[in-house]
């Protein structure tokens, strides 16, 4: 390990992910406090349930601001197809899955460092999954995933909308 991917391990989010994003264009939010004392580091609305499609956007902005990712944890009972392993920007991302029903993603960059994401569920509205991030981000909270997803009229990231 590099003593540049070492500091990155170790040390806290970095000031770049506190930059500005035009109103409702944010698909991934990080928690904006140096400390991460919060339930949740951030949220991540995806736009389908078809992880190939995506994981590796999502993993593409992690790794822009937290180094490189080695590990994400789905919850197999929300998402089509996953596989073992993926491949993205020639690294081998391993993909843990489990019928945890929880409404997170897990992902963990170099060997420990693990990262707790929101999952608002693609059918959520712009309002909807908006009142979710910020939520996810307050620093300090302690609010559950799931319970955010209920308070914020979101339905479960496993759940399908009602019309499908």
């Amino acid at each position: 390990m590099s003593d540049s991917d070492r500091a990155r391990e170790t040390s806290p989010l970095p000031d770049a992910v506190h930059g500005s994003v035009r109103p409702g264009s944010a698909l991934v939010r990080l928690e904006t406090t140096h400390d991460r004392q919060g339930t949740l580091d951030g949220a991540w609305w995806p736009r389908s349930r078809d992880v190939a499609a995506e994981l590796p956007g999502l993993l593409a902005v992690l790794t822009e601001y937290l180094g490189p990712v080695t590990r994400v944890g789905l919850d197999s009972a929300a998402w089509e197809g996953l596989p073992t392993r993926m491949t993205i920007d020639d690294r081998v991302v391993h993909i843990d899955s489990s019928p945890v029903g929880d409404d997170t993603v897990l992902v963990t960059r170099g060997g420990q460092d693990l990262f707790s994401l929101l999952v608002i569920p693609p059918h959520a509205t712009p309002e909807a999954a908006r009142a979710a991030m910020a939520e996810a981000v307050r620093a300090g909270s302690v609010t559950r995933a799931g319970q955010i997803l209920l308070d914020t009229g979101t339905g479960r990231a496993g759940q399908r909308p009602p019309d499908a």
